[in-house]
């Protein structure tokens, strides 16, 4: 009986579904031709399922290659090189990555080769699907193996375009990486096309037109320019797409501030904001899996996760720009919603009694910059801290809030603040991160969350900046900042300072969701990491660096059938 090879590694694939598996993990082509309702669903679930193991690497590449974060020491995780730059193309996450990614192409584009359109509006709309996710793929391989779209889009390599399993197997010769434009185009033809074919809205876990319309925003946002030289045309595109999500649709609303402040806890499918999740379930983790999700690096919840990997006092100072969040039980008060998602794990003694110190951040030798916790003494209205054998007496910057100064032995002033004793893990405090745990309450269970209407906003924030309708851009700016920092709303978007803000913006509301390192780049700026930490603090990262992409992987590399062009290693 004729058989169609539907799908690259398809056992894996249709593993998590629910049907009776076909001989060698294939599907006979009349069983498809005759029941294309029942085949679609299984071949489409098998696709969704590929994107979880992608989505792991997928977060770690965007976020630990970013300034949110900071490790306690090196690593032999592969993950490191993400955070150090020290690129090679011998990385097991990234193997992971661009193969879990590939799969999930192949797989979409074998169901759109052999469902044809138009047999129905329930099966284009799962067609649709199909397109969403093979877009949503290319668009974070090239943003992550090809350069800013900034920076010679026409030349540049992007990645291979390989649409499904060609008919000729045995003489293989696929093409090589296509140019980041032509990837571009490759993303933008199939979004635009799920944006047509889906007509059935089954929830944030599922691709939907406002999901296929938010990424387009955000794409197209990615070949708007840099503020300095903006792309006016891409730019209103990417305010049209966004328009189309935050005034086009009922279905989702930005949470109250209160709600916010627990994103994480709350279901993919019960939450308003969320316009497209990755779904994890619990029943995926057993035992210490919980350690290898992408929450366990960033705490330890109930004896699970290594908690190595903490926030960094870069982000801790933006947090607290417009006010001091204390996170001391006696005292807690949120300022920045965005705080609620920072938990700092505060020692006791045997009596269970805090201790109080000031917390500083010091210029040690070859200016290294490390934490102090130095304890307190009061005497009156006096308070003095003790490092070693120093005595240093705290003058007050802020009295209510407790944020004082120091002048320090060699000479220079430091401003930090009255705080209970964070325990350490080797030198550094745990500045715990659970944006991306306790899903449902549970440990590190995260569904990893693609796209929300709170980086709409933002998006048509920027596009609108960068076609210089700032008071339409700080309307949308402050959309976001007021529903955090209730009093915190910007007074004006000008050209000198739209910039800073809206980038500032996007970095206290997408941290932890693999999206700084990519926003620093794509609008030529630096990445700056002057905090304690082990990465280099005094070597920023230009957007013209070689280190901006990955390698692609030398596995893929060796087993591609044709020429894969490697990026350049300087």
């Amino acid at each position: 009986m004729k058989k169609i090879l539907v799908i690259l590694f398809a056992v894996i694939a249709i593993s998590s579904c629910k049907i009776d598996r076909e001989p060698f993990g294939s599907l006979q082509s009349e069983k498809i031709n005759n029941n294309p309702e029942e085949s679609i669903d299984a071949l489409l679930n098998g696709t969704y399922a590929q994107l979880k193991a992608w989505s792991d690497p997928m977060h770690r590449l965007g976020e630990y290659a970013g300034d949110n974060i900071m490790i306690r020491g090196s690593s032999t995780d592969a993950f490191y090189e993400f955070i150090s730059f020290a690129r090679t193309p011998n990385n097991s996450r990234l193997s992971t990555f661009w193969d879990s990614g590939y799969k999930a192409v192949a797989q979409a584009s074998n169901i759109i080769s052999m469902i044809p359109q138009g047999k129905s509006t329930t099966l284009d709309s799962k067609l649709g699907e199909c397109y969403f996710i093979r877009g949503l793929i290319y668009f974070y391989l090239v943003r992550a193996y090809g350069r800013p779209y900034y920076q010679n889009p026409e030349t540049n390599l992007g990645v291979p375009i390989v649409n499904g399993t060609p008919a000729d197997v045995i003489n293989l010769n696929l093409p090589d990486r296509a140019s980041v434009k032509t990837t571009y185009e490759q993303v933008i033809a199939d979004l635009k096309k799920a944006e047509e074919l889906i007509n059935v809205n089954k929830g944030s876990i599922f691709a939907s037109k406002e999901a296929a319309q938010a990424l387009l925003s955000r794409v197209y946002l990615y070949m708007s320019g840099t503020y300095e030289n903006p792309n006016q045309a891409f730019a209103q595109l990417s305010v049209d797409y966004a328009t189309k999500v935050i005034s086009g649709s009922t279905r989702y609303s930005l949470l109250p501030r209160a709600d916010f402040m627990k994103y994480n806890t709350f279901l993919p499918e019960t939450n308003k904001e969320t316009i497209f999740a990755i779904k994890r379930v619990a029943s995926e983790f057993s035992g210490s899996d919980h350690y290898y999700g992408i929450g366990g690096m960033y705490a330890n919840i109930g004896g699970q996760g290594w908690g190595e990997m903490y926030a960094s006092a870069k982000y801790i100072d933006l947090l607290n720009e417009t006010g001091r969040n204390d996170w001391r039980p006696a005292k807690y008060k949120i300022v920045d919603a965005r705080a609620a998602f920072i938990e700092p794990t505060y020692a006791t003694n045997a009596s269970g009694a805090f201790t109080e110190v000031f917390r500083f951040i010091k210029d040690d030798a070859a200016n290294t910059l490390n934490y102090v916790q130095a304890n307190i003494t009061r005497n009156g209205n006096t308070i003095t801290c003790t490092e070693g054998t120093d005595v240093y007496t705290l003058i007050p910057v802020d009295a209510a809030q407790e944020i004082y100064s120091i002048n320090y032995k060699n000479g220079k002033t430091y401003t930090g603040v009255i705080d209970n004793f964070i325990t350490l893990n080797r030198v550094y405090p745990q500045f715990y991160i659970v944006k991306d745990s306790r899903e449902g309450e549970n440990s590190h269970l995260h569904s990893p969350v693609i796209s929300r209407l709170g980086e709409v906003y933002l998006n048509r924030a920027e596009a609108y900046a960068k076609l210089q309708r700032y008071t339409e851009a700080l309307s949308d700016l402050n959309t976001i900042r007021t529903r955090s920092i209730v009093t915190g709303g910007y007074s004006s978007l000008t050209a000198a300072n739209a910039g800073n803000l809206i980038d500032k913006e996007r970095q206290l509301e997408l941290a932890y969701q693999a999206e700084r390192s990519f926003d620093v780049f794509r609008n030529g700026k630096p990445l700056v990491r002057r905090y304690p930490g082990p990465q280099n603090q005094t070597a920023d990262i230009s957007a013209n660096d070689f280190r901006v992409v990955y390698y692609i992987p030398q596995s893929a590399i060796n087993s591609y059938p044709g020429k894969l062009t490697q990026n350049p290693t300087q």
